[in-house]
């Protein structure tokens, strides 16, 4: 270490006498703040700037190198003034054209890759090269890039219908995902490429800041509420547009943007996909999901006319709508009706609309539009006229398999053997016939049926009172009604009595195919409880060189999963290793070579295997493994695994109380306080109290596996998360909280260790109390205060509110002073129609005007290019509509914000300005000049002007008399002959008396006003302020100023005093540099004395033939 700290001393000494003996500035090379994170197949663009060269006109020769994870050698790319610097693995890429260097200036140049491959992550070196022969300063840096994996998925759901009316609604969805473990933010933009144009433009995009921006020639019918776009989720972006124009007519897609943040902060476009174009013939679902089938009557003359219509699957008629709007449903589907999961609405003369959610597998087939006309004769019957069909169309419903299927068949009061079969009916219809799938004797033989040979299928009697089936490898063509049927039999006789079997872990008994649906729809929609995913280690703590063996296993239903190892660093980004993806690809990320993978498959689980090959202080890091699968045309994460870190006695911390407003978001913290032991994991369950009554509200286990409580309300589930972070600390977030969430809160966490055996023991567990208090806002008046010509933004937030209903928001204003004499603003009803009432006096207020309703419950007004007269009281009402049966608006209740009164100022008088003068007291001897300044040391705006005007006051006397004026438009006004005007600088104004006499002496002060422009009255006087008085003696001539009084004599002294101090604090310091300069170069001499002068370029750059390294 000694040799190394001698040799970088030397090193900076011989730069430091190099700076000595040079004395132009140094050369400093900059590259963009890294590290970069890019997509596959995206575009790199590294900036890099020189500065310090002699010659700043002379282009400078930039080479760019990369030093990869698994290489330690350095590979030149490219150079932009050297054709033969690239090696041969870039040559090629530098040929076409996808490697490239470009001059911004002669001292600036940008490298780009066009297409990013996943070996182009490493360490990029930009040199630039010294034509000067100098070497005096910094003439390379380094930027580190990392090329991830480009998983940005981009679909959108085909449209039910071949063709719309002008008029008629349109509804398209798109999932947009990524599978990204960096931060991203995703922007989805929906686009109309008409017919015969190349160039599709926006309809209207969600930019990636969560802007909703309509594109050209949208502006209008967004502002009208006839153009929307919805994000349902995390993946679902769902594009309305009411009242199709004929200039609508094109093809409509969707497309999303991936971004990221940079280091510098700037944002930066990884990729970018649109979806396919959307398949009209054939409508593919997944269960669970929603089939909207959206008809139309095209006929003349509809006034008048009764219809009939109704909606047929594969020839079964499913629902109609009478021809006096009486719904009904066919009784086969009855009970789908009564749940709400099968709908039929008229919502035009001549639209209908048939919703059904979830759809489930035996949806799947023909789906028909049929209608015919209804004549009303003159005793009120209506008669049936030809029925006419719409085209068919087709609907796939697609479903993924579970493991295994196990029903429960319970039975009771027998008393002789009983044997059991089990039978299948594919539909819920009452003539469909039961076929066998598996029967048990009463000696416990079991026979399968012809067509379920080839299945894994088998029954159990568990206990005397129950039989079960059991059916692996479940696939959606086994969806039916099962029923078991249990005979008892006896020496003489038998009874036969039928059982209708249920699912497990279903409360109530109701009918099987109801309860298979329910379990296929559950897997469709993945719940994390089906998931459980665990990371562990035989030994987390090895030396340098031992191998390590990191086990991932990951339990759930066997579908397509994606498994991402990921590491972090002490402080540093989380950073991916390895990606297996579903189809069995392996994508690395880095540096592989001390890394070996491996999957096995077992019966209930999948166990991925990370091998840590030589383990060095590189590979020490926070270890995880990260699962998505690809459900709804969207990547969904699944809960990560625990990490594995060093971890000992369990002491928790929360805050003792907290206090949330209404629909705010609540976060509550459970901090493990104490020093955890090596093998320490840890269990948490959340109970809420509330009405003396305790609720688990989620609960998670050692292995981060999270599981919701069974007591918990519906609604109160789905805005709940559990969120583990470093501490550890559990943090419990409840989105959008409610007067019912209020109570107290328990946090009871369990530590777990592992014994030398490897079995895991609990210790006893802890747990802290938090009481939570939501609030709702009070409704006072608020007080406003902006500049004129700033923009303000007025909210109007509704704190409850159901989304079933539909809102009306007005706002009002009130000029100051007369609240009796307010008038309506702006109006967005409940159908999205913008208004502005007519109001002369108001009309500039409302041209300015722009109204937004990001969200269900949130208005905001803003006020563009505020005057003056926009000061006054502004204030919002909502009101609640829903239609009735007949189709008419009816109103529900209203309510009104606190008001908030607005005062738009001119910039001066919210600041105060102020001139500064010099010291009180100033003597001097006649005859010469005297300079009263009058600075201003602070003043409200750059576009201010100001007039100044100095003001002399005779000793002895009252009145005070302008001797000079400096108008703000450069005129001049003087009333004293010998005076002399000097604007030296924008903010300092000074005024000079020449030849200066007794009749001079008196009190100087200067006053100064500021003008500032008003959008409504031009320019105005702001504010008037007074400076200092300077109290001026004018001495005869011959008389020492000294003589006047002992103040003055005194701060001369101390004048003269604090001089002689400093100059010998300057001498001084002047000596020891003299001193230290002198023994520098005295040390610069021996060392050129004892080398040759190259040395320096030798010592620290050894050449090296960098083509035999390749």
């Amino acid at each position: 270490m000694v040799v190394q700290w001698g040799d970088r001393f030397k090193s900076q000494l011989q730069i430091f006498c190099a700076w000595l003996h040079e004395s132009d500035a140094s050369v400093n090379t900059e590259i963009q703040t890294g590290p970069l994170y890019r997509a596959e197949g995206s575009r790199l663009s590294i900036s890099c700037n020189v500065s310090g060269f002699k010659s700043e006109e002379t282009p400078k020769i930039f080479d760019f190198r990369v030093t990869k994870p698994s290489r330690p050698n350095e590979l030149n790319i490219i150079s932009s003034g050297d054709k033969d610097f690239s090696y041969s693995i870039y040559l090629d890429r530098v040929r076409d054209g996808d490697i490239s260097v470009k001059y911004v200036d002669p001292n600036s140049a940008i490298f780009e890759i066009e297409s990013l491959l996943k070996d182009d992550g490493g360490e990029y070196d930009c040199t630039v090269r010294d034509t000067e022969h100098g070497y005096h300063g910094t003439y390379n840096a380094k930027i580190v890039v990392y090329v991830i994996d480009n998983s940005l998925s981009v679909s959108s759901s085909d449209p039910t219908s071949l063709s719309y009316d002008e008029g008629d609604a349109l509804t398209l969805t798109c999932q947009a995902s990524s599978n990204t473990i960096q931060h991203t933010h995703l922007s989805v933009a929906w686009y109309l490429r008409k017919d015969g144009e190349d160039a599709a433009r926006p309809i209207i995009s969600l930019d990636r800041f969560f802007t909703l921006i309509p594109g050209p020639g949208f502006e209008q019918r967004y502002v009208e509420g006839a153009v929307r776009l919805d994000k349902l989720g995390e993946a679902t972006y769902i594009l309305k547009m009411a009242q199709l124009e004929l200039s609508d007519q094109g093809q409509i897609f969707c497309g999303a943007e991936e971004w990221i943040q940079d280091p510098d902060r700037s944002w930066y476009m990884m990729t970018r996909k649109d979806a396919k174009e959307s398949t009209l013939t054939q409508t593919t679902l997944q269960e669970g999901e929603e089939l909207l089938l959206s008809s139309s009557i095209d006929s003349q003359n509809l006034e008048g006319k009764f219809f009939s219509v109704a909606w047929l699957w594969n020839g079964i008629e499913l629902v109609r709508i009478g021809p006096t709007g009486i719904v009904s449903v066919t009784p086969e589907y009855s009970e789908r009706g009564r749940q709400g999961e099968l709908r039929a609405t008229r919502t035009g003369n001549r639209n209908y609309q048939f919703v059904m959610k979830p759809v489930k597998t035996m949806d799947e087939g023909q789906y028909v539009f049929r209608a015919w006309t209804e004549e009303r004769g003159d005793d009120g019957a209506f008669k049936q006229g030809t029925a006419q069909d719409s085209d068919p169309l087709s609907v796939k419903i697609s479903s993924t398999g579970l493991d295994r299927l196990r029903l429960v068949c319970n039975v009771g009061g027998f008393k002789g053997q009983l044997s059991v079969t089990w039978k299948r009916k594919l539909t819920a219809k009452q003539i469909a016939l039961f076929n066998i799938i598996v029967s048990l004797s009463q000696g416990g033989v079991m026979e399968t049926a012809a067509d379920f040979t080839s299945r894994n299928v088998r029954v159990m009697r568990p206990t005397d009172d129950s039989f079960v089936l059991e059916l692996d490898d479940v696939i959606p063509s086994d969806s039916g009604v099962y029923r078991c049927t249990v005979t008892e039999w006896e020496p003489n006789s038998q009874h036969i009595v039928h059982f209708t079997g249920r699912l497990k872990r279903i409360p109530h008994p109701i009918s099987i195919q109801k309860d298979l649906q329910t379990f296929l729809n559950s897997l469709v929609c993945f719940p994390d409880s089906l998931v459980k995913v665990s990371l562990r280690s035989r030994t987390n703590i090895v030396t340098v060189g031992d191998n390590v063996e990191l086990m991932c296993q990951v339990k759930g239903p066997s579908v397509l999963k994606h498994l991402i190892w990921t590491k972090q660093n002490n402080n540093s980004t989380l950073n991916n290793i390895v990606t297996l993806s579903s189809d069995g690809s392996v994508s690395w990320s880095g540096d592989q070579h001390h890394y070996q993978v491996k999957v096995d498959n077992q019966n209930n689980a999948v166990m991925y295997y990370l091998k840590i090959v030589g383990a060095s202080r590189r590979e020490a890091g926070i270890y995880q493994c990260m699962v998505s699968v690809f459900l709804e045309n969207a990547f969904k994460k699944l809960p990560e695994s625990n990490h594995l870190r060093v971890m000992v006695t369990l002491a928790l911390s929360s805050e003792p109380s907290i206090s949330q407003i209404i629909n705010s978001d609540v976060h509550i913290n459970c901090r493990v306080t104490s020093k955890p032991s090596q093998s320490s994991q840890y269990a948490v369950t959340w109970l809420h109290q509330h009405d003396a009554a305790n609720k688990t509200i989620l609960s998670s286990d050692r292995k981060a596996v999270e599981t919701l409580g069974s007591q918990t309300e519906q609604s109160f589930r789905q805005r709940v998360i559990m969120k583990r972070t470093n501490g550890p600390t559990f943090e419990l977030t409840i989105r959008q909280a409610r007067i019912s969430d209020r109570g107290s809160y328990f946090c009871e966490v369990v530590e777990w260790l592992q014994d030398p055996r490897g079995d895991w023991y609990p210790l006893p567990g802890k747990s802290v109390i938090t009481k939570l208090t939501v609030i709702e806002p009070e409704r006072n008046e608020q007080q406003l205060t902006i500049s004129e010509g700033n923009e303000v933004e007025l909210e109007c937030i509704m704190t409850s509110g159901a989304p079933a209903f539909f809102y009306k928001v007005i706002w009002f204003y009130a000029p100051p002073s007369f609240l009796s004499m307010n008038a309506s603003l702006v109006e967005l009803d409940q159908t999205g129609l913008l208004v502005y009432p007519e109001n002369q006096a108001l009309q500039s207020l409302q041209g300015r005007l722009r109204l937004s309703r990001p969200s269900q419950k949130n208005f905001y007004l803003k006020i563009q290019t505020a005057h003056e007269t926009d000061s006054g009281t502004y204030w919002c009402q909502v009101e609640q509509y829903q239609l009735d049966n007949e189709g008419q608006w009816k109103q529900k209740a209203s309510e009104s914000s606190g008001p908030v009164t607005l005062a738009v100022n001119v910039a001066g008088m919210l600041h105060v300005l102020t001139a500064v003068s010099v010291g009180p007291l100033f003597s001097f001897f006649a005859f010469l000049d005297m300079t009263i300044p009058c600075n201003i040391a602070q003043h409200t705006s750059s576009e201010s002007q100001f007039q100044v005007t100095w003001f002399w006051q005779k000793d002895a006397e009252t009145e005070q008399r302008p001797i000079f004026t400096a108008y703000r438009n450069s005129t001049f006004k003087g009333g004293h002959e010998n005076v002399r005007f000097s604007h030296p600088l924008p903010h300092q104004f000074t005024l000079t008396i020449l030849n200066t006499g007794p009749k001079d002496s008196g009190l100087y002060f200067c006053e100064v006003e500021e003008w500032l422009h008003s959008l409504t009255q031009g320019w105005r006087r702001a504010v008037v302020k007074k400076s200092g008085n300077l109290n001026v003696t004018v001495l005869s001539e011959g008389k020492h100023p000294l003589s006047l009084n002992a103040s003055s004599l005194q701060m001369l002294s101390n004048f003269l005093k604090s001089v002689m101090l400093n100059m010998f604090f300057l001498f001084v310091t002047i000596i020891l540099l003299f001193i230290i300069l002198t023994l520098v170069l005295v040390m610069c001499r021996n060392k050129a004395s004892n080398k040759a002068a190259p040395s320096l370029w030798t010592e620290q750059h050894p050449l090296s033939d960098k083509t035999a390294e390749i």
